[in-house]
């Protein structure tokens, strides 16, 4: 029988009644699922994974069916159309892959436990139950569960237990939903549970293995979320709970189940007394960006997975809407800046990059279109665009309206502008589609032609070789001169005689203010100095971007960085967390212009130290009460940039720090713990040190003492301790495999460990491909590694190990676009390295 491309059109499920008994001892799970729906044809298919498949029937007689592996399919000969109940018997086993229903392990008081957790984004609700497994195929789910139940344990799932009968878990029929939100979990777990003013359940779960209040913050988030939601969509939400779950093997960031959200131990659990700031900000938002999914979503849902951006998208804008409601004194929008424009603005450059848009054919394409850059970071900035054209009464009218239309059903991009659209009285499709639809982003560049009249002209910038396809887009040019057009629609756009702009305006001239929209602006000579003459006068956000834009357009020769060296000195003493960010993305760049140990590294070192020598002065070690959220945050930026000046009074600092806490390490300011050990191990590391902290990693249960120990530990420059820590790399008792990616890429970047991880993952890539290889985060590896690689010799064993890795689906745009990205910096570092060596050195003069 021919694949099916989509099931849907075939067989549209209405209600699964789903039994499945879980045997965890042995790894294995038995299940019964009865469908009910409409055929349309009598020879139908539904998904099944890794299956094995005793029975099918219809009313108790036995149904003709054949499996195909190759495509997930369970083909099926009904005796006709039409309205149907089917029930499928099966068993199949539980895997270590983290899709599908899996274990997570974890340790108390030194025993080895584990709790049952599932992932079913994208498609892997097939390795579950039989079902048709497509975001369109929405139907209501029963529910139960018989597993080896032991005293003490707790088992959730997206709606409520409603009784127990002979150890089976039964739960309430769900609403109208989507397969891949389909969730349980099972296991030994703590909990903390509250109540919305409009009563629903709020409740944090987590394992035993952490203290009672490191729920509370994430308690305290979900719930004014689920509050702020609730009035800003001007609808309800629709379930009676919102469970959050911290599961520790979780590959994903979180998870959207519809009333059992699942995340990362990292991005739910916390130490409200030793965290930092920045950490909190991170949880916030990973918290109100999944419950902005229950919306978002759930509730309405895209119709394919082309559509994956109207999901995230939107909930990666709404994060930050909500936590700016919920805690705005944290000025959160600012982390935006720091976060998406420069995650969507490097990625979007590149040539080959998929638009937010992207075409899905075959189901294996899937997975590959999880680009966070384009799809999370590019997609929101694209919202924020609109929210800042049509403004937030037109945003939660066109929104309430889309929710009453589309609610318990499907809906595209299109079905979105429009409720938007018809809210703002604008067509808010045209804007949106020049952008949504291809790839890439302009370049405008502002310059003051021979006649004196100020001209704009668009083009799509790359960084890296790139070709030019004479794209044009609907630009918002948001200037502070009011006689400029709100849109730029076609490639040149001539404003008027300059002086008398400039006279008339009394500034200089500027784009895109408050960097909402999605373009980098190169002024010309006259226009660039003028702002740099006023640059006190301009607020953190533009000082920030003029940072961001500049680096950008050296990373695309556009200009050079040699150019840049001597603005610097005009940020260095900002009091803002942002702009201070961003000379910190500038610095990190010049690095790969200088070699290890060399003059040119001194220079480098020096200048750091120049720059950052007042703040350090200012900020010091220790946090201080009362102190603004720009110092607190900024404070370990000022203090990165000393330790890698080899400041010596910074290293002796740390030192004496390190020293004087060696046996309570992970009660360290957590804001300047990781600086601290860091330090530590890279001008004091030895093997004691090395195992000392990895014991430290294995026994904490504080993710963010976790992340500080690998990013430090992996930093020490002795070869016997690098093998060591490369070692336990394929130790999942040690290094789990949701944070191997993390650790290969810290030993990566090492200079002194470059070589040894490079050899580590082209020796075991078929492992890495056994145990990670089903994820969407697999590809990434491929990223990780060409972030890091800068010399032609990498770029040829970059090429020689990847390209015959090219016909995998999952890496082919990946492997394509890196090399490109590799390439690209080869070149500009080649031509460009000089020019920046000797720049440095006249800096210090």
């Amino acid at each position: 029988m021919p694949e099916v491309s989509r099931f849907y059109t075939k067989f549209q499920p209405d209600h699964y009644d789903i039994y499945l008994d879980i045997d965890r001892s042995h790894k294995v799970f038995s299940g019964k699922t009865t469908i009910t729906g409409t055929a349309l044809t009598p020879q139908i298919a539904i998904h099944q994974e890794d299956m094995t498949i005793e029975a099918v029937t219809v009313n108790d007689s036995p149904l003709p069916f054949t499996t195909d592996d190759a495509n997930t399919a369970l083909y099926i000969d009904l005796p006709h159309a039409g309205t149907v109940t089917l029930t499928v018997t099966y068993s199949a086993k539980l895997t270590d892959k983290m899709m599908g229903i899996y274990p997570s392990y974890y340790t108390v008081d030194g025993v080895k436990k584990e709790i049952i957790g599932t992932q079913f984004e994208t498609t892997a609700a097939r390795q579950a139950f039989p079902c048709v497994d497509e975001p369109e195929a929405k139907a209501t789910f029963s529910l139960a569960i018989k597993f080896d139940e032991h005293a003490g344990e707790t088992i959730l799932s997206n709606m409520p237990e409603k009784e127990v009968v002979n150890g089976v878990h039964y739960f309430e029929t769900t609403v109208r939903m989507s397969t891949y939100l389909v969730a349980f979990a099972f296991g030994e777990l703590q909990s903390k549970m509250t109540q919305t003013k409009s009563g629903v359940q709020i409740g944090v779960f987590a394992t035993k293995a952490h203290q009672a209040n490191e729920l509370d913050f994430a308690l305290d988030i979900a719930k004014n979320a689920i509050e702020f939601f609730e009035e800003f969509y001007h609808t309800p939400y629709p379930l009676p709970h919102s469970w959050q779950l911290a599961l520790p093997d979780f590959s994903a960031g979180a998870m959207e189940n519809w009333g059992l959200v699942t995340y990362r131990e990292a991005y739910l659990l916390l130490d409200p007394d030793n965290t930092a700031l920045d950490t909190k900000q991170v949880v916030a938002t990973v918290i109100t960006h999944e419950l902005a999914h229950q919306w978002f979503g759930d509730l309405v849902t895209m119709k394919w997975w082309d559509e994956l951006w109207l999901n995230e998208s939107f909930a990666n804008m709404m994060e930050y809407v909500a936590v700016d409601a919920i805690r705005p004194e944290w000025n959160i929008w600012e982390l935006f800046q720091t976060s998406e424009p420069t995650l969507a603005l490097q990625r979007d450059a590149t040539d080959g990059v998929q638009p937010i848009h992207v075409a899905i054919n075959d189901p294996a394409e899937i997975d590959t279109v999880f680009d966070a850059a384009i799809v999370y970071a590019k997609g929101s900035r694209m919202l924020v665009m609109v929210r800042a054209l049509i403004g937030d009464e037109a945003l939660r009218t066109g929104l309430k309206n889309y929710f009453a239309q589309h609610k318990y059903g499907n809906a595209t991009g299109d079905d979105l502008w429009t409720a938007l659209g018809e809210a703002a009285g604008i067509d808010v499709g045209a804007i949106m589609n020049s952008w949504l639809k291809q790839p890439g982003y302009p370049v405008v560049t502002a310059q003051v032609n021979a006649a004196g009249q100020l001209v704009l002209t668009q083009k799509q910038f790359f960084i890296g070789a790139g070709q030019d396809q004479g794209r044009v887009w609907q630009v918002p040019l948001n200037s502070n001169y009011e006689s400029v057009p709100q849109i730029m629609k076609d490639r040149e756009l001539v404003l008027g005689d300059y002086a008398s702009l400039r006279a008339e305006n009394g500034e200089p001239f500027r784009l895109n203010l408050d960097n909402t929209a999605h373009y980098i602006v190169h002024y010309d000579q006259q226009l660039f100095q003028d702002i740099l003459d006023n640059v006190s006068s301009l607020d953190n956000i533009a000082q920030m971007q003029l940072l961001q834009d500049l680096l950008l357009l050296a990373k695309g020769q556009v200009i050079s960085f040699a150019d840049l060296i001597p603005a610097l000195h005009l940020f260095a003493d900002s009091h803002s967390y942002i702009v201070m960010t961003a000379l910190s993305a500038v610095i990190a760049e010049l690095k790969r212009f200088v070699l290890p140990d060399s003059p040119a590294e001194k220079h480098l070192k020096e200048f750091v130290n120049n720059l950052s020598v007042n703040q350090v002065a200012r900020l010091g070690w220790q946090p201080v009460p009362g102190e603004s959220a720009d110092d607190e945050l900024t404070r370990p930026i000022v203090l990165n940039a000393a330790l890698y000046a080899e400041n010596d009074a910074a290293i002796a600092a740390a030192h004496q720090i390190y020293t004087a806490n060696s046996q309570t390490l992970s009660q360290l300011p957590a804001a300047t713990r990781m600086l601290i050990l860091r330090n530590e191990a890279q001008h004091f590391g030895n093997m004691n040190l090395v195992k000392h902290l990895l014991n430290e990693y294995v026994t904490t249960a504080d993710s963010s003492y976790k992340q500080d120990i690998y990013a430090a530990v992996t930093q020490v420059k002795g070869e016997a301790e690098l093998n060591h820590i490369v070692a336990q790399f394929q130790n999942a008792d040690v290094v789990k495999p949701q944070d191997l990616r993390a650790w290969f890429s810290q030993v990566l970047g090492n200079p002194n460990g470059e070589q040894l991880a490079w050899d580590w993952i082209r020796n075991n890539w078929q492992w890495l491909e056994d145990t990670v290889g089903g994820d969407m985060e697999y590809p990434t590896y491929v990223t990780v590694i060409a972030r890091h690689f800068k010399t032609k010799e990498r770029l040829e064993e970059f090429k020689k190990f990847f390209t015959p890795k090219l016909k995998e689906a999952i890496l082919t745009r990946e492997i394509q676009m890196d090399t490109n990205l590799i390439a690209g910096r080869v070149a500009l570092i080649a031509d460009q390295a000089p020019a920046v060596q000797t720049a440095l050195a006249q800096a210090l003069q």
